[in-house]
């Protein structure tokens, strides 16, 4: 019985071989159809996974941005278009992947700016004036980045960041914050309990807490009310009254 079962085993073995030994020579004979094969199967799994993660996909409307981009504050790049009374019209940018992108992108007939606001922000006319400034083209239209907040309808809720050479970038809702060119706004629409909502909460209050302290923008007005206010408080309380008298007294003791 075991001198048969070990004949099974090399009778196993050497189909086994044999089999292999075709394999091994038909790729050898065919070897350009086996690296057109593979090359075709890599091709298509970069395709499906480009079609599945939106790699390349340009976002005409805020309705096409998967929720999950929105969830994770993922960063799109953009062309601005043009300022509005609420914010920006941004052209997203997709990413490039070369000789790919072609096969990746689906066949769009033209492109339809996305509507963005600034997140926690609450533009005034002179912070209008200093977003024209900065986004003004020169040549050529300028690029922000999008780090997405939150969706509205057709509106996009974003920090807005423009680059400034060397891997550099300001955000331009920090920086009207604190240049006192806008005020912070509540974020609707986010769960107060989350931890984005007292991230930007607390950078944004931050912010307009450093221009309220060197008294820039608004709040330079509001800090000669605020010492109109309490000067005014100091002349009619009961030290001021007192201070009066001790003038008055002293002008009399002058005069005599």
């Amino acid at each position: 019985m075991p001198d048969e079962q070990s004949a099974r085993l090399d009778k196993v073995d050497e189909k086994d071989k044999n089999l292999i030994t075709v394999l091994s020579k038909f790729a050898d004979d065919n070897l350009t159809i086996v690296r057109s094969v593979s090359t075709g199967l890599a091709v298509v799994g970069i395709v499906i996974l480009g079609r599945s993660v939106k790699l390349i996909t340009k976002f005409n409307a805020a309705s096409e941005i998967p929720t999950r981009f929105i969830e994770r504050n993922v960063s799109l790049h953009g062309r601005v278009c043009r300022l509005t009374e609420e914010g920006l019209e941004v052209e997203h940018i997709p990413i490039h992947i070369p000789v790919l992108s072609r096969l990746l992108v689906k066949c769009q007939t033209g492109a339809t700016p996305l509507q963005v606001r600034l997140a926690g922000v609450e533009l005034t006319a002179e912070g209008r004036d200093w977003l024209r400034r900065q986004l003004e083209p020169a040549e050529t239209p300028p690029t922000v980045w999008l780090k997405l907040i939150r969706r509205e309808g057709d509106t996009l809720h974003c920090l807005v960041s423009k680059g400034r050479g060397l891997m550099l970038s300001t955000c331009l809702n920090d920086e009207l914050l604190r240049q006192g060119l806008a005020r912070s706004a509540p974020i609707l629409g986010l769960d107060h309990r989350s931890r984005v909502y007292w991230r930007l909460h607390k950078r944004l209050m931050k912010a307009e807490l450093q221009a309220e302290r060197k008294g820039r923008g608004l709040w330079k007005e509001e800090s000669s009310s605020l010492w109109e206010r309490v000067s005014l408080t100091l002349r009619e309380s009961f030290v001021g009254k007192i201070w009066k008298r001790l003038l008055s007294f002293t002008s009399r003791t002058k005069d005599q």
